[in-house]
């Protein structure tokens, strides 16, 4: 039915190749995540930014074609803390649809999902998910999410400290993995999805540099 690439560039960051069409989600600027750097000739179809914080709001980084895209779009908003968004805003959650085939990507999602926002993500075949806490859920509001989603369900870990990359206040990777069992740690930036075959796991990627 349909195949998808998805390669990581580290922190909330990826590029997602599918149906002749790519789309870049919440680019980085440089400087503003530590350890971080986006590779200069980032090329995409288009670009999704979660919303206006500058780790995830660099859309000059990429270069854009314009080109319609051969996949739907659309985004659902969530609070960006457990205040309603009266701490951090609002965050998008962004879903691309194509045949056989739905990836979330979660944004900066700062709480436990709703029930209607649950019923949506429960379609999802890949969630790219935030785990580490402070700016959005912690490891065990994502453990929780994960035992919600479909099955089966690649859910892609982001948004996580490990050695010199990311934020002090946010969980390590070894913290995150307390609470979320069985995670796959992937020595490649990218990995190939198929539809008819899509692992029912938790993984991390290594970010491309």
């Amino acid at each position: 039915m349909s195949k998808a690439v998805i390669t990581y560039y580290g922190h909330s960051c990826f590029k997602v190749e599918a149906c002749g069409s790519s789309i870049v989600f919440d680019p980085y600027e440089n400087g503003s995540v530590p350890g971080l750097q986006l590779p200069s000739d980032l090329t995409a179809d288009a670009v999704s930014c979660s919303h206006s914080h500058g780790d995830h709001n660099a859309a000059h980084r990429v270069k854009t074609s314009g080109r319609k895209l051969n996949f739907d779009i659309r985004k659902i908003t969530v609070p960006h803390d457990h205040h309603n968004g009266t701490h951090r805003g609002l965050s998008d959650i962004t879903f691309i649809t194509m045949p056989g085939l739905t990836i979330a990507h979660l944004g900066d999602i700062g709480r436990l999902p709703d029930e209607d926002e649950y019923a949506q993500l429960s379609r999802a075949d890949v969630v790219l998910m935030p785990c580490a806490g402070y700016f959005t859920i912690n490891s065990k509001e994502a453990a929780e999410i994960i035992k919600h989603l479909k099955h089966p369900c690649l859910t892609v870990l982001m948004h996580f400290r490990e050695g010199s990359t990311g934020y002090d206040v946010q969980e390590s990777i070894a913290d995150v993995m307390r609470d979320i069992k069985n995670v796959k740690r992937l020595k490649t930036s990218n990995i190939i999805i198929d539809s008819d075959d899509v692992p029912d796991e938790v993984i991390t990627l290594q970010p491309e540099q």
